[in-house]
C-alpha cells in the first residue's frame, strides 16, 4: 500500500513538473496583444522592466530559443537581407518536419563592436521561435541555419523609431553607449544587439531597439527611478 503511495506521489509529481515546464516555455514567449510593440505578429518576446531613465530601460529576458544564421559582409543591410532570406526559408518549411512556423517578433541581430566601418564582420540574424516550437524545434534542413537557447539575462535597451540601417543602429548603440558611461554602468563592450520589430511592409511608428549586455549589478541611475515587473 506505502509502495502504491509513493508510486502515485512520483507520477503527480512527475506530471507537475512537465505542466511547470510547459508554462516556463510558454511564459518567455506569449501572445503579442500583452505588449504595445508587437503589431504584426500573434507572438512576441517578452521581459521583465527592472526600471528606466529618460535615455534607456533595463530589462531582464528569460532563456528563450531561436534559430539563427550568421553572414559576413562589410555593410549590415546587405548582410542582413541574406541572413533574413536563409531564415525565412526554414519557417516556410525547409527544415527536417517540412512545418511552417508563425512569424514573430522581434528579429534580433548580434553586432560585433569594436571594428572600423569598413572592416568586414560576422552578423548573427535571429528569429525567435513561436511558444509551440519552444521545447522541440524543428531541425533545419540548411546547414547554415541552427537552433540556439540564449541564456537568460539583463539588457540596457534604447528605442527609436524609422528604419534600422547600419548608420542608424551604430548612431544609437553609440548614443546608449555613452548613457551607460555616464551612468558608470557596466556592460559587455565587445557586441550589442539590433532588435527590429516591423516588417518591410510597415511604413510609419516602427519600433527598433538597440540591447547592451549588462554586467556587473546593473542599475538605472536616475534620480525619478521607477520599478516595475510586467512584461512589455
Amino acid at each position: 500500500m506505502h509502495r502504491t503511495q509513493s508510486s502515485e506521489a512520483m507520477i503527480f509529481l512527475s506530471g507537475l513538473v512537465g505542466i511547470l515546464l510547459v508554462l516556463t516555455a510558454e511564459a518567455k514567449v506569449g501572445k503579442s496583444s500583452q505588449g504595445k510593440y508587437c503589431t504584426e505578429t500573434e507572438e512576441c518576446l517578452l521581459f521583465d522592466l527592472i526600471c528606466e531613465t529618460d535615455s534607456y530601460e533595463l530589462r531582464h529576458y528569460s532563456s528563450v530559443k531561436w534559430v539563427s544564421t550568421n553572414e559576413t559582409g562589410y555593410i549590415m543591410d546587405f548582410a542582413l537581407m541574406r541572413a533574413f532570406k536563409r531564415l525565412f526559408g526554414y519557417i516556410t518549411g525547409q527544415n527536417m518536419q517540412g512545418k511552417k512556423i508563425e512569424m514573430t517578433a522581434p528579429v534580433v541581430v548580434k553586432v560585433i563592436d569594436q571594428k572600423s566601418f569598413w572592416e568586414e564582420r560576422v552578423f548573427r540574424m535571429s528569429f525567435l521561435l513561436p511558444s509551440e516550437h519552444q521545447m522541440t524545434p524543428p531541425k533545419p534542413t540548411d546547414d547554415k541555419v541552427f537552433i540556439q537557447e540564449w541564456p537568460e539575462m539583463k539588457v540596457y535597451v534604447k528605442s527609436y523609431g524609422g528604419w534600422m540601417t547600419c548608420l542608424s543602429d551604430k548612431m544609437k548603440a553609440s548614443s546608449l553607449c555613452s548613457s551607460l558611461d555616464l551612468a558608470g554602468s557596466q556592460y559587455n563592450k565587445e557586441y550589442h544587439y539590433a532588435a527590429g520589430y516591423d516588417s518591410p511592409m510597415k511604413w510609419f511608428n516602427r519600433h527598433n531597439e538597440v540591447w547592451l549586455v549588462a554586467e556587473g549589478d546593473p542599475e538605472c541611475s536616475s534620480s525619478s527611478e521607477e520599478e516595475y515587473s510586467f512584461f512589455n
